[in-house]
């Protein structure tokens, strides 16, 4: 067997990160405990020149190399040119936090950096295994995340809960890839892709194959009903490591779930619509329902987030059927996914700023968990109360708000597919789920205020959060360059398949 040396170049970045890992973890070790900041440095810096190198790297084709196992695409580059911001971003964030309660360690640093690897080789994955091997690196890195503040008995617990659950839907998602594997004999997902949609391998083989896949891409997205993880994982990690949990790994989830099943699965698009209808209908009702009965701000962002990705995965399923006939195949994928990855950004940018502003809230012995905490933050601080009120705002899907133009793509797409049952039911329980939104808006502004301690937090947080609410008020009225761009990474990905 000839060993045959694969092209480093198109993965450049992740070579990158992963040997700064490994700088970061041995720098931490030498630096000692009076040098906290070198690895958060450290790992800023590996985030930025990922970034150079993304940008110097990309050429606008598909490249393919470790036997086709990785690709470089268009859709690859913009994602993980989203990617890095988002995890700078939580760790500005995340440092006085972490330095209050001591967590501020090299290996919290370390295993930021492995996750966001494993999400890039999720991006880029063009293989059943390379999906694979991502996932677990992500999961792996994020289980340990969870219980990275060893005293807190209910981090534990949720790392527990984390893990076991995490390591069934991994087995899931690795028995549907193995029936894949045994109906059509590939793993390469345009090979799978071919087989199937010329009809090779055994059908209810495959279909049966693909409900385990689904399942497992459902618990990773967290939709009903593969959501039990959430409130609880949400809730028992420190507020940084949900801060991360709660963002950038969603934008991986999307890049899997839509290179899985519509180059892999793409045949197979009659069945896999149909389970993800139910599962969008499904998370959108409970998600919503179940935040409004919640107190703890964390665990209403958790059913939140459920909700959210209700949303996006109307955009992945309204792009390929419909009435015969009706619209133009290559139009509709193209509008429908760049419609589901806007929505993932932009749900990303919105996630960053409500835990920020929860992170801005907490203090040294002094968790702001409840929707209580913010009472009468308008008094104390009228900036970061509009901040907030902007991302609430956005997130129930108030014109004219990143949030509300995500959702108003997504179902015009719906729409577009034949689906009009699907938006408004959609529709109406956006309006229902406004109202736990709302309140937290009102506690802001008309209840008196039960703490007047000031806001303590370093001005790079002060700054970065008061850009991110303007961000998401600006994306709302000037969405075409984020949205053009979408578009354009999606026709380069449909158009290379």
């Amino acid at each position: 067997m000839n060993f045959v040396m694969p092209d480093l170049y198109p993965a450049s970045a992740e070579i990158f990160i992963l040997l700064m890992a490994c700088v970061v973890l041995l720098a931490d070790l030498f630096a000692g405990k009076g040098r906290r900041w070198l690895a958060y440095l450290l790992a800023q810096l590996t985030l930025v020149g990922c970034f150079v190198i993304t940008v110097l790297t990309r050429d606008g084709q598909n490249v393919t190399t470790f036997s086709n196992m990785f690709v470089s695409d268009m859709l690859a580059d913009f994602l993980k040119l989203v990617l890095y911001p988002a995890v700078a971003v939580m760790l500005v964030y995340s440092r006085e936090y972490l330095a209050a309660r001591k967590l501020d360690r090299g290996e919290f640093y370390v295993l930021v950096l492995f996750a966001t690897l494993g999400m890039m080789v999720m991006i880029s994955a063009n293989h059943f295994l390379s999906v694979y091997l991502g996932l677990e690196l992500l999961a792996l890195s994020l289980y340990a995340l969870v219980a990275i503040d060893r005293d807190s008995a209910r981090a534990t617990e949720a790392a527990m809960k984390y893990f076991v659950l995490g390591a069934m839907a991994s087995g899931l998602l690795l028995y549907g890839m193995s029936m894949v594997y045994g109906a059509v004999g590939s793993l390469d997902l345009f090979e799978v892709g071919q087989r199937v949609a010329t009809g090779g391998g055994d059908r209810a083989v495959l279909v049966f194959g693909l409900v385990f896949i689904v399942s497992g891409l459902a618990f990773k997205l967290g939709v009903v009903p593969f959501h039990m993880w959430i409130p609880d994982v949400y809730h028992g990690a420190p507020t940084a490591v949900t801060l991360f949990i709660g963002s950038a790994p969603k934008l991986a989830a999307f890049a899997i779930t839509l290179r899985m099943l519509v180059i892999g699965l793409n045949g197979l698009a009659e069945h896999w619509q149909t389970m993800l209808m139910f599962l969008a209908a499904l998370s959108i009702a409970l998600g919503n329902l179940a935040a409004i009965a919640q107190t703890n701000i964390k665990r209403m962002l958790a059913y939140s987030a459920i909700s959210h990705m209700g949303f996006m995965l109307l955009g992945l399923l309204s792009g390929l059927t419909g009435p015969e006939g009706m619209l133009d195949q290559t139009f509709a994928a193209l509008n429908a996914y760049s419609s589901a990855m806007f929505y993932a950004i932009a749900y990303v940018l919105m996630s960053l700023g409500a835990f920020g502003m929860v992170l801005l809230l907490s203090r040294a012995g002094f968790e702001a968990e409840n929707i209580e905490d913010f009472k009468g933050l308008n008094k104390r601080s009228p900036w970061f109360a509009a901040m907030m009120m902007i991302l609430m705002f956005s997130m129930a899907g108030v014109p004219f708000f990143v949030g509300f133009f995500a959702k108003f793509a997504v179902l015009q797409a719906v729409v577009a597919a034949g689906h009009v049952w699907l938006a408004v039911f959609a529709v109406l329980f956006s309006l229902i789920g406004a109202f736990y939104y709302l309140r937290v808006v009102k506690v802001m502004y008309f209840d008196a205020p039960t703490d007047m301690a000031p806001l303590e937090a370093p001005p790079d947080m002060r700054i970065l959060l008061s850009l991110n609410g303007i961000a998401v008020a600006l994306l709302g009225l000037l969405p075409g360059g984020v949205f053009d761009y979408a578009i354009f990474a999606t026709y380069g990905f449909i158009a290379g398949y």
